[in-house]
């Protein structure tokens, strides 16, 4: 099966904006996605890196529901260190975007080209942790992902992949 159908599988849908996978699990199946920043129609895709393994994405909702982006957004604002870290991040999101989008400018006029991970217009409020462990996975060495990466245990499903084959 080819990486595009196993992402549709994942999804329960068909992926929008899919460019190649940027990660995969240890079982080698696609854990993030890399995707355009606009679709075929032209609208804008904000999430550059895109968490697909379900294992994963359950993970981050049930530490997102837990009150995760809250105190992640705190740990931001009271980390310079961290904070210099996503600021350092975002840029590298921003001109990995335009460099994605090859001249394009879609629907929006370029504007979601400027958006920070996760398509957040301020890069000191948190939106979405998926996009932020999704980024870590595909760009080993952004602190804030790869420490909301560190909460989760496991990180893959301990005896097999979970997405059906």
């Amino acid at each position: 099966m080819d990486d595009r159908a196993l992402v549709e599988r994942q999804l329960g849908r068909r992926p929008r904006a899919f460019r190649r996978v940027a990660r995969r699990c240890p079982f080698g199946t696609p854990a993030v996605t890399e995707q355009e920043p606009y679709d075929d129609a032209g609208e804008p895709f904000p999430t550059t890196y895109y968490l697909t393994c379900p294992h994963l994405v359950a993970a981050v909702a049930r530490l997102e529901a837990a009150g995760g982006v809250e105190r992640w957004g705190s740990a931001v604002e009271e980390d310079s260190g961290l904070a210099a870290d996503l600021e350092r991040t975002t840029e590298e999101q921003r001109s990995a975007r335009r460099e994605l989008a090859r001249g394009r400018t879609g629907r929006d006029g370029g504007a979601s080209l400027g958006l920070g991970i996760g398509g957040s217009r301020n890069p000191r409020r948190l939106k979405c942790l998926h996009a932020h462990v999704a980024y870590a996975l595909a760009r080993p060495g952004y602190a804030l992902g790869e420490r909301v990466l560190a909460e989760l245990d496991p990180i893959w499903p301990p005896q097999a992949c979970c997405t059906p084959q």
